[in-house]
Parts: C-alpha cells; structure tokens; sequence
C-alpha cells in the first residue's frame, strides 16, 4: 500500500528537526520504502511511501512526533482508483 504523509515544521522545533534530519537523513525503517520525498520553502513537506506493515509506518512517523505535526493517507494510483470510480455506476 502507497502512504502520503504531509507534515509542517513548527518554529519552535525547526532547529531540532534540522539537527535530527542531519543525524539520521529521516530514512524510513525496515519494511518502509520511501519512493520520493520533498520539501517545500514554507515549513512544510510531504513523502510518497509503500509499505505492507502498518507498525513499521507508524514506527516511522512515531520517531518524528515529538517534533513535526504529520498526516498519513493510504493512497491510490489513478489506475486503482478510476476501478473503484467506475464500480459506483451513474447516481
């Protein structure tokens, strides 16, 4: 399964969350494959994860809670979701 995870940088953890990210490189834990990640100049980012272990997802951002306010969203390739779309019929 594909993860969206969105977080914001607070200005009151900015200086601990560059020092972490510098130490550890926020690389995800076993059984999570981080397909890209980015960062936008306002505070605020978002990664493109797979994973079929939920506790290893939630290890993940666990380890970054005490800093960055973060949102995780299963997610769907077009392809999956126009299936889905295409299920419901006309309303």
């Amino acid at each position: 399964m594909k993860y969206i995870t969105t977080w914001s940088v607070p200005q009151g953890s900015f200086h601990a969350a560059v020092a972490r990210f510098l130490e550890t490189g926020g690389a995800p834990p076993k059984g999570v494959q981080m397909l890209g990640r980015w960062h936008g100049m306002n505070g605020q980012g978002f990664a493109i994860s797979e994973s079929n272990d939920a506790k290893a997802m939630y290890l993940w951002q666990a380890q970054w809670a005490d800093l960055l306010p973060m949102t995780v969203t299963p997610c769907l390739e077009d392809a999956d979701a126009g299936e889905v779309m295409a299920s419901l019929g006309k309303r």
